[in-house]
């Protein structure tokens, strides 16, 4: 089945216009909606997932679990089930915390995106967590200075737009 989005323009406002994932031809003015996960321990460490090595972008790289809004979804309630999808953690009655919102142009590909970061605190472990074999290669928990080695070597996706999260 084909997954659909809504369109929002630049202030998040739904458009009433929507398009298939993957079918980049937005005009300017107009997005899509995607969300990442960050779920935050209290020891201070965070869940990473690192892509599929056959990823067509980014394969092999590390990331926030997260992905598009669907049509019809909340973006706080997307990422929960992209979270759900992809590591087996359900964090429904978990309280998000909207960390931080920005907006990605891309006018050679005709791919515009808002980006929601939503925050989560849980008490979780290795044993909680089932990956999503076909999107995720591999997890761990990791502190902030290993997130930001992972960055260095260019290996973090989202880092430079998200890393205010951490202070």
């Amino acid at each position: 089945m084909m997954e659909i989005w809504d369109i929002y323009d630049k202030d998040m406002n739904k458009t009433g216009k929507t398009m298939e994932r993957d079918n980049w031809n937005m005009q300017p003015g107009e997005y899509h909606v995607s969300v990442l996960a960050v779920v935050q321990r209290p020891d201070g460490k965070y869940l990473i997932t690192q892509r599929k090595m056959d990823k067509a972008w980014g394969a092999g790289w590390w990331e926030f679990p997260g992905g598009a809004v669907r049509a019809g979804e909340e973006p706080q309630m997307a990422a929960k089930r992209e979270l759900a999808e992809e590591t087996g953690l359900d964090v429904t009655e978990a309280t998000p915390h909207e960390a931080l919102t920005y907006r990605r142009e891309d006018p050679n590909e005709d791919n515009n995106y808002i980006m929601v970061v939503y925050r989560f605190e849980l008490d979780a472990d290795e044993s909680m967590v089932a990956i999503q074999e076909e999107e995720v290669e591999d997890f761990k928990f990791a502190d902030v200075a290993e997130i930001k080695s992972l960055a260095d070597e260019g290996i973090f996706l989202h880092y430079d737009s998200i890393s205010s999260i951490f202070e």
